[in-house]
C-alpha cells in the first residue's frame, strides 16, 4: 500500500494534464450512499424499483411516487466535501488537474473548490420546468410536498439524466476531449458498470491509468496503479 501511494504521489507530482473520473464511491465518504452496494439504494425495497422510478417514463407517469422517492433518498442534507473532493480541488488550484468528470449529482465537487466539473448525470441542486424549460431553485424541488409545479402548469424536474435519457452531447465531447488529451487518467469511486458513462475512458490514449476503487473493477487488467482502498483515504496522503 505504502509504495502505491509513493508511486501516485510521485505520478501527480510529475505531471500537470491530470483528469479524474470518478463515481459515488467519491460521495460515500461524505455519507450519501451509493446505488449498488450491498447498503445502496438498488437494494432497497420499494413499492417499485429504483431503476423504474428514477426513469422519464416513470416521472412522467408517476410524478407524485418520483417525488416521494427523490425527497427521502436522493436528497441528503447536511453532507460536505471530504478528503477526496478537497485534495482534487487543491490540486486543480495548483495547476495539476484539468478537469473533474463525475458521475455523482451532488454538487460536493463544487462546494469543495473544484471549477471545471463536467456532471454526466448532471446535478441535484437544479431544477427547471419539464414544459416550458424555466429554472428554478433546487429548493422548490428537494423540499415540501406533493409535486412541485411551475406558473405554466408543466412539473419542475431536477436536472439530472433520467433512465432513458441521453447524456449531454456537449458535455460528453467535453470529457473525451479531456480524457483522450490527459498525461494521467485516475478513476476513483466506481465500478465502471454503469454506461455509456464508463465507456468514456476507452478513448484514454496515455500511459498512466490508475484505478483507485475498493473492489475490482473490469478495466483492472488496463490500469497502470491499481489501489483498492477507500480514496478519501489515498488523497489524504498525495
Amino acid at each position: 500500500m505504502e509504495d502505491k501511494i509513493a508511486q501516485l504521489r510521485q505520478m501527480i507530482a510529475d505531471s500537470d494534464n491530470i483528469v479524474f473520473f470518478g463515481g459515488a464511491g467519491v460521495s460515500t465518504e461524505s455519507g450519501i450512499p451509493d446505488f449498488r452496494s450491498v447498503d445502496g439504494l438498488y437494494n432497497q425495497k420499494w413499492k417499485y424499483p429504483p431503476e423504474t422510478i428514477l426513469s422519464h417514463s416513470f416521472f412522467e407517469r408517476d410524478p407524485e411516487e418520483y417525488y416521494r422517492f427523490h425527497r427521502e433518498k436522493l436528497v441528503v442534507d447536511g453532507v460536505k466535501p471530504n478528503r477526496a473532493h478537497l485534495r482534487l480541488a487543491q490540486l486543480e488550484q495548483e495547476g495539476k488537474l484539468k478537469a473533474v468528470i463525475t458521475q455523482n449529482i451532488d454538487g460536493l465537487h463544487q462546494a469543495a473548490g473544484s471549477k471545471n466539473v463536467l456532471e454526466l448525470h448532471g446535478s441535484i441542486l437544479r431544477a427547471y420546468c419539464s414544459r416550458c424549460r424555466r429554472p428554478y431553485p433546487a429548493e422548490e424541488m428537494n423540499k415540501g410536498q406533493g409535486v412541485p409545479r411551475c406558473a405554466c402548469g408543466g412539473v419542475i424536474r431536477p436536472d439530472i439524466v433520467l433512465y432513458e435519457e441521453p447524456l449531454d452531447n456537449d458535455i460528453v465531447r467535453s470529457a473525451i476531449a479531456y480524457i483522450r488529451n490527459a498525461d494521467i487518467l485516475i478513476i476513483g469511486g466506481t465500478s465502471l458498470n454503469v454506461y455509456p458513462a464508463a465507456g468514456l475512458i476507452n478513448y484514454y490514449r496515455g500511459k498512466k491509468l490508475v484505478l483507485i476503487n475498493l473492489s475490482e473493477t473490469p478495466y483492472d487488467s488496463y490500469a497502470d496503479l491499481i489501489i483498492h482502498e477507500k480514496i478519501g483515504e489515498v488523497f489524504s496522503r498525495v
